[in-house]
């Protein structure tokens, strides 16, 4: 019983979603409508990435890419813009939770091994924004860029055009609170050890990269989603099932769950009425008012089908 109230804890936003979604079948019982109310498109492109980030997180893609860019880092203030950056860049390509699943546990063997413990808790914080900020750029950065992305028929060009301004202005408020918050003080980092990947490893990683790329292909809509899914699916069977572990399901449980819910609450018309009133008009502080409360992924689903996302 206690492990799993720990589990309803730590998954508190799907199960809050769950009874959205069960709540929202008492008046509008379930039928074939709602197979239609769920997005399979995102949810697949959403699995396919986070299955090809987990197979390269498990051969130490990310912590050998790091540690080659930690080599020229003399002191505390460089060091902490390195592993800050880190988390910023990567999370515009493998997602803001897999940028600091990577890093932070990484930053945190750098910083004892250079003797920097005072540091940490102002690092870490930082990395956490600069990964939430990075990621706002690219369709793949976080799952409700992928979802809104998906839902209003922009071109990857034009997404990353639009949000191009934001980033900048973050990179740059990040460097500035690098240098503000962390001295010059000397660090010499250990040398990490070269890292050599068999050639299975290799082969894998090869592999991996070409899936990200076929994944990205698909996002561009380039490809078909699901023959990116059935083919991801396929070669991680082939490759190692364990990574098949590793996909954060309770945030596709998430996304179900609300897809459900909105669904259903479009049939009811009092209440779709009155969230459109709130929303419409008000649809930035809305989604900042929400989003405090029911966190920043399921936020964008206040907007499907209220027609304010930008038109195709």
């Amino acid at each position: 019983m206690k492990s799993i109230l720990n589990y309803i804890k730590k998954e508190a936003v799907m199960f809050i979603s769950l009874l959205l979604a069960l709540a929202s079948m008492i008046f509008v019982p379930p039928d074939g409508e709602y197979l239609r109310y769920i997005d399979f498109h995102t949810l697949t492109i959403l699995l396919s990435l986070m299955i090809v980030m987990a197979g390269l997180r498990s051969l130490g893609i990310f912590t050998m890419t790091g540690s080659r860019m930690l080599k020229r880092a003399g002191d505390a203030r460089s060091l902490a813009i390195v592993l800050v950056f880190l988390c910023f860049a990567f999370s515009m390509l493998i997602t803001n939770d897999v940028a600091l699943i990577a890093f932070v546990p990484f930053t945190i063997d750098v910083l004892v091994m250079a003797g920097l413990e005072n540091y940490m808790i102002r690092i870490i914080v930082m990395q956490t924004i600069a990964a939430n900020l990075g990621s706002m750029l690219t369709p793949v950065g976080n799952p409700q860029n992928l979802y809104l992305f998906s839902l209003s028929g922009m071109s990857t060009g034009r997404f990353i055009l639009l949000m191009l301004p934001y980033t900048v202005l973050s990179l740059v408020a990040l460097l500035v609170a690098c240098i503000a918050l962390i001295d010059r003080k000397s660090a010499k980092v250990a040398a990490q050890p070269d890292y050599a990947l068999t050639p299975a490893d290799k082969g894998k990683t090869i592999v991996y990269f070409l899936l990200f790329l076929f994944a990205l292909a698909s996002v561009a809509r380039m490809v078909s989603v699901y023959a990116v899914g059935a083919v991801t699916l396929a070669v991680a069977l082939l490759l190692d099932i364990r990574v098949l572990r590793k996909p954060d399901y309770a945030l596709l449980l998430t996304f179900t769950f609300l897809f459900v819910f909105i669904g259903n609450i479009k049939h009811i018309p009092e209440i779709s009425l009155f969230l459109r009133s709130i929303i419409n008009g008000n649809e930035l502080v809305t989604s900042i008012l929400a989003s405090q409360v029911i966190s920043n992924v399921p936020a964008p689903f206040c907007f499907r089908d209220l027609q304010i996302i930008c038109p195709r």
